[in-house]
């Protein structure tokens, strides 16, 4: 489609929302205009009152492909996003065979992903313990940052990073001005945590949140801030679990640090308190803390503390998983996968809970902030994606802000039915994806062919 013109009583744009005409060339969005403006033989799609939000960027994803893609790969995944309204991704650098810390890896991953991708994709490098000389190509070859883990990630191949190997990294990375995600936890409280427990029972909720405590978390953070400091590179603290956080971050933000935060919709959804005894289909690292922590995140977002919300969407096979699944008091919570799939629904799952908190559909243009322009600006394509102006690419959702729906497989869309939100009563359907203009995804059904692309830093 060369032109086209998309209208809505409600466009959620960067000054909030408004009655609007927006005009799209080339996969383009050339303006935003009155509500009744003048079409001059633009096709017209009419949304009435459904709200228009530009597509949500989600940072942080784990596809899997190449290697095991059996987990998840580009297919599933990407038709995963358009289904929740997400139409870019960023791919996390493991879990995929190689890990993405060299430019080769990279390429296996451009490889594997062609002709594959429903939405936009970029993917993110890898900060390991022995990769120090491949960081600087990996930037110069477009990724759009790095990611690194303080404590043992869960899987063989990707390292975690020392503090003596980060040290060596840093003068890199601030070299290249691109950010460092950092899974912040240390291991010192999770062994000391791990010896306290001793023959604990696995299958109790209380028990894998006793093992990951909230200073595990506060240690990793004070050590980041103070190597920003020391090195004034970017740091990003990805999925941030526990508010008792939140004071030395903003505290380090005042100083003028360049640390940024995201959260995930587990951690403002759930809370431990909800959590059944062998439900493992909530393990994830760090934990789903308890009601009073969830209070304290969504502080931490009105407040600005917390930048962004990304789902950290880490499927596995459901064996994996452990067989809570079927019956939860065999589940066990020291075997069990630690990752949450939330791909498809995590717009209605942070809408849902907005809802519940008291925000008005004029909100949206928070929830547009936290979930398409902030994760779009980590990601180094704030001139392109995550607003509804002109310039940028014509990626929108259509959202039904008040449809409520009750999560079931075949609103997942990834490759396994494995989530704790299935069952859950959730407020806001997405009713259509728009990827440079072309509908993606509209009323559960996918356009062919798959018409996503990389978007390389600089590119």
């Amino acid at each position: 489609m060369s032109k086209a013109a998309y209208r809505s009583r409600r466009v959620v744009t960067p000054e909030g929302v408004q009655a609007a005409t927006v005009f799209v060339e080339a996969g383009l969005i050339t303006r935003v205009a009155a509500h009744d403006a003048e079409l001059n033989g633009a096709p017209l799609q009419d949304f009435g009152d459904l709200p228009l939000l530009p597509g949500l960027v989600d940072t942080h994803v784990h596809i899997n492909e190449p290697g095991r893609t059996e987990w998840e790969g580009f297919v599933t995944g990407t038709r995963a996003a358009a289904a929740g309204g997400i139409t870019t991704i960023v791919d996390m650098p493991l879990n995929c065979l190689p890990e993405t810390t060299t430019v080769a890896a990279l390429e296996a991953k451009r490889t594997a992903a062609a002709g594959k991708t429903f939405v936009d994709w970029a993917a993110w490098g890898g900060a390991v313990a022995d990769n120090q000389q491949h960081l600087e190509p990996l930037a110069t070859a477009g990724v759009p940052g790095y990611k690194c883990f303080l404590v043992y990630p869960g899987i063989e191949g990707f390292t975690m990073i020392s503090l003596q190997e980060l040290r060596a990294a840093l003068p890199h990375i601030a070299k290249t001005r691109l950010p460092l995600l950092v899974h912040a936890e240390l291991d010192g409280p999770l062994k000391a945590a791990a010896e306290k427990l001793g023959a604990a029972d696995w299958t109790q909720y209380a028990t894998y949140l006793a093992s990951r405590p909230d200073a595990a978390e506060l240690e990793a953070i004070a050590l980041m801030i103070a190597l920003a400091e020391e090195f004034g590179c970017r740091i990003h603290i990805v999925h941030l679990a526990t508010a008792q956080a939140l004071p030395m971050l903003k505290a380090a933000r005042a100083k003028g640090l360049p640390i940024t935060v995201e959260t995930c919709p587990h951690y403002l959804y759930f809370a431990a308190e909800q959590i059944p005894d062998g439900a493992t289909e909530y393990k994830c690292a760090p934990p789903i803390r308890s009601r009073a922590n969830n209070d304290g995140l969504w502080q931490g977002l009105r407040d600005g503390v917390i930048d962004l919300v990304a789902t950290d969407h880490s499927p596995c096979p459901p064996e994996m998983k452990g067989p809570g699944l079927q019956d939860r008091a065999l589940g066990d919570f020291g075997r069990a996968w630690g990752g949450i799939a939330s791909l498809s629904v995590a717009l209605p799952v942070v809408w849902t809970a907005m809802r519940q908190r008291g925000f008005a559909l004029s909100d949206l243009a928070q929830l547009a902030q936290w979930m398409s322009s902030a994760p779009a600006s980590l990601a180094g394509i704030a001139d392109r994606k995550g607003k509804i102006d002109a310039g940028m690419d014509a990626d929108f959702v259509v959202l039904d802000p008040d449809a409520e729906f009750t999560v079931a497989p075949e609103h997942l869309h990834f490759r396994y039915a494995v989530s704790p939100y299935l069952a859950e009563r959730l407020t806001g359907v997405v009713k259509a994806s728009y990827l440079r203009g072309e509908c993606i995804y509209r009323d559960g059904e996918f356009s062919q062919p798959a018409t996503g692309r990389e978007l390389r830093l600089g590119v």
